[in-house]
Parts: C-alpha cells; structure tokens; sequence
C-alpha cells in the first residue's frame, strides 16, 4: 500500500467495484482451479478432503436462504477452520517434508505433492471466500442499514472523531519496532495482525529519499492490539438509523505518520504469520505429564512458520525480507485477497438484529427430567434413570437440565460416595469443575482425569487440573502413551439394597457452550452390565490394572476396533447368506485404512452402507465393483453435526432389534488405535427408536445434506418439488428436529 501520493498505487490493482465498500477485491494471481484427486486410488488424501469439508462450509455462506448475518458467521467460521488446519495439518506435512520424506502415500501422493495441491485449493477457496464477502455480503449488509467503510470513505467530522478514538484507546498501546543492525527483527505472535513498513532512512542522502531504490530501505513492524474491538462503530448520523464501522487497521494505518515522526514512508503491508502446533508428546511419564505440557505450551509459541498471509501485491523487497526473516518458501505466502479481517467478523455477527439471525433456540427439558431438580432432592433424578435409561439429543434437549444436573445432584445427594469423571474439553466458567469441587469439599470422593493434552485447550486444561488438585480431587492425566478422548461420568450411590452405579456416557465433550452449537447424544444409565464396565474403565484410568476386558462397551484400544471388524464381518457373512445385511454409521470423519478395506468388502458382498459423515472421509463411495453399495452423506447447517452413531442390522428386519452403539470416538486410526474411546451399546428400544430418528432424517435430508461423489466432489441436494412442507426433503435435518423436539419425539415402530 502507497503512503505518498508520488508513488503510484500497484497498477495490478483494478478500480474499486461497486458495492465493495471502498474495498478493492483483488484476484490472486496463483488462483486456479483445484488440483484433481489421483485416479485410480481408492483412498482420498485426508487433508484434501478437509479442504472439501471447509468448501462445504464456505457455501453456508452463499445460501441465500439464511439468514444474512448467520452467512457472516460461517465466513468467519471458515477462516477459523483455516488456520487450526494450517496450525495442524499443514504443520505436520511440512516436518514430512523438512524430514525428507518422499514415499507415495496410499492415496498415491507424496508429501510435497501434498502440500502443492493444498496450497492451490486454498488460493482458489480465499479468492471465492473473497467474492463472496464483498460481491454479495457487504451489499447484502449495506441494504440492511450496516457499512462497512474506509479511511477515504469518511467525511472530515467522522475522521475527526476516529482520530479522537485512536488517540484515547489505541495510539499509547502500539509499539512501533525499528530493524536495523542495532533493532533485531521481532518474535511474531501466533495469528497476530502486523504491518510491515519500509520506509527511507532516517537520515536524508543528497540525491533525494531514493524513492526508486529499495535496497536502501529501513523496515519497521507495527503489531496491531488484539484485545480492541476490529471493527469500530462510527458515531451515529442525525436522522440516520444505520450502524457504521471502520476497521481498527483503517485507522492505524492512516495515522502512522504519528508513530513515525519524521520519517518518509513508503508502502505498508499487512501480514499474519500461522505457526504449527507441533508434536504432542503422548509417550511422556505421566507423572511428569503436568510440567511436560506447561513447558511445551511455552515453546508453541516460538514453533515454525507454516503460513505468511499477506496484502496482495506485496512490494518484492518487503516480501523477500518478510520470507528471509521468517524462514519460510515462497508456497507459504499466501497473498489476501481482501484488507477485511474475516475472523473477526463475528464482531458484526452479535449485533442486535435479530431480524438477521437464526430465531434463538431454547433446548427443551428433556420429558422424563421435567419435574426433577436440584432443589427438589436429587434423588428424584437418579430415580427417573432407575425407571428407565434416558437418551439426550443435544441442542435440542438441554444439556444444562440432564448433563450438568447429573453431577450437580450427585454433589449435593448425602447417598453419593464417589463421582468420577473424564473432562476432555470444558468452558472456562465450567459448572463441573465447580460441582466436582464441591463434592470433594463435603467429603465425597472425587477422581477426575484431565487430558491435558487436548489440542488447543492444554492450558485452561492444566489451570483446571491445578484448581482440582488443591480442593482435594483426585485428578490423574491419563495413560501412558495414550490420549483420554472419552466422554464418561460415574456415580457410586449407596441405597437401601447396597451400592448403586450411574453413569452418563456420551458423544461430545463435558463443555455447556459447545452443548448449544453441536449436535450431541448422551446416555444416562445405571444398567448393571454397562456400569459394571464403566467401573473397571476408571479403574484403568487411574489406577495400576492391565488391559482389561470389557464384557459390554468397546473400548479402544483394547476391543473396539476388533468389535466393529466383527460386527462388519458378520454383515458380509449375513448377505452371502441372503439375510438382511445393513450398515449405517454417523461420524465426524472417516480415515482409518483398515475399517475401509473391510467396509469396502462388506459392499462388495451387497452390504448396503451409509455413511453420515459431517468432515473429511477419505472412504471413495459409488466405485464399480469396490464401493457401489456404500453411499456417503454430509449435513451442515446450524448447528455442527457432532454425534457418532453405529447401526448394524444382524440380520434382523426391523432396524430397532439389530446392534446399536454411541460412541466419543470416529473411524479414524488415531481414536482406535492410539486414544481411550468408549462406544456404549444402547438396549433401550424407545432409545434406539429416537437414534433411528436421527440417522433417517439426515439421510432424508434434501436441504443441507451433501453426497460425495467417486471423484471426491461434494454435490448439495435441493428440495423436490414434491416434498412434504414440514419432511427433511423440504426443510432439512435441524429444523424436523427442533420442531420434534417441541411436540415430542414420534415413536419409530
């Protein structure tokens, strides 16, 4: 970006398009189409498939049928999915690289052709991320009363009192940096917001500020403050009702002059640096497992620099100092194809105008919790999951009145004795931490297992360890070498016939945020046959036994992967034999080698199988005589599809007498093979006719399912002109469900 009106602007740059809010959209010069999945391959690449996974969640944005800030949320969304891929995946492809490795992966690519064709994707998703934002959201937004604007855009009173705002809350909190011989380049924050400035020496030479010669160039950074609101609302107009914002960059960046006093400036780029995650240790000695992770979180910070994004058309001389000082190749630089700052979108996204949002979703209590409470002794609600087991299907049933109500009463019933608990993933305001310490303070006994290393919540994991530790829970990190991913909560009671146990077993994290975003299934249950197992698994996880086993749930990596190859094992049987023979499986994500080798000969024997799959399955469906049988489905929308459930029909004709299963973990090779998972078998057949009711409808789905086709491309379904109005065909998975949950569930007979 030119600072001096004698330096011309980048003649690549094309004149302002209307409706772009003075926002000049810029086409990236490596934009192409994406690079085609191999032929011939039976395996699609995982990350490339994430990457069709995220352009699923880019297209929520171009639904007009949402609501227009919702749209805004999922760009948002999509820039967040971005950046924890490159901090993850690319991250681990790059030491591949850097490792030398260079062997062709099932998929048929090696890691460099790897990182090439993501870096071709994700140019070619930026750019359309890009069209969207500013060819048909912000007109969108200005139509509704809410602009966006520039610096130039101002008239002379608002830049006034943009200035006055700058110099009261943001001027004093920027640290301009000087790197020269005596000024060493500066550490770069993860995900920080930057600017680079080159500018002419200080001192002045004879022939002039050498505005034709970049080598004599001083360079500056400028790193923006991350705790100031992005986009500044603008003092209201008299008489005008709409809602104005400029972005906090806007305004630092047309006052720069008084940061550097004196000195000419030349361009100014804008830049953000993605570092990897790194490796997570899973092979440390548990007993130092705490002080292991604190100083690993200390050193992620300094981890390498696997992006660089940059303004587009960057002036060559700060690029190649940028990539110089940074340490990176030219595949890592990654020009923007817009000045907004689309993560930070989420700004606009809470405004109040409910006109523009989802109608707020208030989860019901589940039926059978109704008139149980806390406050009208806790035993009623240990006495409804005596009665029956109960099945919760979150967001559309309240985690807070089932979930966050099962450990509450636990800490408050004089009959509990233990509570025991594994907490992967937990708010920061979290109710169970304050219900677990509670229980510990009135003398129960307390064990909770912390994973602390949790990708990106190790820290509030650890603080959360420390807390519990010092109100006299037992807490213990896990097993040796293996990560804790399950989602598992036990009561031990004392009642009039003995010892009693309760457990919830579910398939998303122990967090109430989350509970209202994700779609989630728990069990509540004190079968005997299921806690019994239940016990012996805490007994693993914090105690001295061996692998043991378990007679009811699958546990990974002890039996569950050995299960699930029998339970596929005998589908094949049972269709060579002419008996029904069906799968169905409700999943995250599908990777693992294995159970698609075995799926792909269950289709071959004529199993038919679905696949309800929300991310990146690397399974190719639909090939001649290798996956015809097998179809596979994804579901975006509202809220995130989140639950994993198994179906296999054993033969049987009606689908509610064959084998049911909820489980904490994916078909995915590291939740099978390298985690602690748990999948409970449901026996309850009003539960299991609620998990019908679940899997029928996404398969039903013709408004926001997606089917993936054998060359990995993503097709969206639409409406039939027949549809019924209020079926899965015409409104989609989460409205037939929000709308069941408020006239109760339908009974599947």
């Amino acid at each position: 970006m030119s600072l001096n009106p004698s330096i011309p602007p980048n003649s690549s740059n094309p004149p302002l398009a209307a409706g772009t809010s003075g926002h000049a959209l810029i086409t990236p010069k490596h934009a192409r189409k994406p690079r085609a999945i191999p032929d011939g391959t039976i395996y699609f690449n995982r990350d490339l498939s994430w990457l069709e996974f995220n352009k699923r969640v880019l297209a929520q944005a171009a639904d007009q049928e949402m609501p227009l800030l919702e749209r805004l949320r999922f760009i948002s969304i999509f820039t967040s999915n971005l950046d924890e891929f490159f901090m993850k995946r690319v991250g681990l492809v790059k030491r591949q690289v850097h490792a030398g490795i260079d062997t062709l992966s099932p998929e048929g690519m090696k890691p460099r052709q790897v990182l090439n064709a993501i870096h071709e994707a994700v140019v070619a998703l930026q750019h359309e991320q890009a069209r969207l934002v500013h060819n048909v959201l912000l007109p969108a937004l200005a139509e509704q009363g809410i602009h966006i604007l520039t610096w130039n855009e101002l008239s002379e009173k608002d830049r006034a009192s943009a200035h006055e705002w700058y110099k009261a809350n943001v001027f004093s909190a920027l640290t301009p940096l000087a790197i020269d011989p005596s000024h060493r380049f500066p550490f770069i924050s993860n995900m920080s917001e930057n600017l680079a400035i080159a500018a002419d020496p200080p001192i002045s030479r004879d022939d002039g500020p050498g505005l034709d010669d970049a080598d004599n160039a001083v360079y500056a950074r400028v790193k923006l403050p991350h705790k100031i609101r992005t986009y500044v609302p603008l003092q209201a107009r008299p008489g005008d009702s709409s809602l104005r914002f400029i972005m906090l960059r806007e305004i630092i960046l047309n006052n720069l002059h008084e940061l550097f006093p004196g000195v000419h400036l030349r361009e100014v780029s804008g830049f953000r640096v993605t570092r990897s995650a790194g490796i997570q240790k899973d092979d440390i000695d548990a007993a130092n497992l705490l002080q292991s992770v604190e100083a690993d979180l200390k050193q992620r910070k300094f981890a390498r620099v696997v992006r660089i994004e940059i303004d587009a058309d960057p002036p060559p001389a700060t690029l190649h100092w940028l990539r110089d000082k940074l340490n990176i190749d030219l595949q890592d630089v990654y020009e923007r194809a817009t000045h907004l700052d689309l993560l930070s979108l989420t700004e606009l996204c809470d405004l109040d105008r409910p006109d523009l949002k989802f109608k707020p979703w208030k989860p019901i209590v589940p039926p059978r919790l109704a008139n149980v409470g806390v406050e009208r002794t806790a035993a009623n609600f240990f006495a409804q999951v005596r009665k029956q087991d109960i099945l919760v299907h979150h967001p559309y049933e309240s985690f807070h009145a089932s979930v966050e109500r099962f450990i509450a009463a636990a800490a408050s019933d004089p009959d509990v004795l233990a509570i025991k608990q594994t907490l992967y993933r937990t708010s920061p305001d979290s109710p169970f931490i304050e219900n677990l310490v509670r229980a510990a303070e009135s003398g129960k006994q307390v064990a909770c297992l912390v994973e602390l290393r949790a990708r990106f919540d190790e820290d509030r994991n650890v603080r959360f360890a420390r807390r519990l530790e010092k109100a006299g829970v037992h807490v213990v990190y896990g097993v040796l070498g293996l990560k804790t991913h399950c989602k598992v909560s036990l009561v031990v009671r004392r009642e009039s016939r003995g010892l009693r146990c309760y457990a919830h077993l579910g398939t998303g994290n122990y967090h109430p945020r989350t509970a209202q975003l994700y779609t989630d299934v728990g069990l509540l249950t004190c079968d005997p046959d299921i806690t019994s197992d239940v016990v012996h698994l805490f007994n693993f996880l914090t105690g001295l036994a061996v692998t043991q086993t378990y007679p009811t749930l699958l546990v990974a990596p002890v039996s569950m992967r050995e299960r699930y190859n029998q339970l596929i094992a005998r589908e094949i049987d049972l269709a060579k034999r002419g008996r029904p023979a069906r799968i169905i499986a409700k999943l995250n994500s599908m990777e693992d080698r294995d159970i698609t080798q075995r799926l792909y000969e269950a289709s071959k024997a004529g199993v038919k199988i679905d696949l309800i799959c929300r991310g990146f399955c690397c399974l190719r469906p639909g090939v001649t005589n290798l996956s015809e049988n097998i179809r596979v489905v994804s579901v975006l929308g509202r809220f995130l599809e989140h639950s994993r459930i198994f179906h296999f029909s054993a033969g049987l004709e009606d689908p509610l007498d064959g084998d049911w299963y909820i489980s904490s973990a994916d078909w995915m090779y590291r939740n099978l093979s390298n985690r602690v998972e748990a999948a409970v078998p449901v026996r309850d057949r009003e539960a299991r006719s609620r998990l019908k009711r679940i899997l029928d409808t996404n398969l039903q789905d013709g408004k926001q399912a997606w089917d993936l086709k054998p060359d990995g491309s993503w097709t969206k379904r639409t409406p039939s002109a027949d549809a019924q109005p209020e079926s899965p065909q015409a409104v989609g998975s989460f409205d037939v469900m929000m709308r069941e949950a408020m006239q109760g569930w339908p009974r599947v007979e």
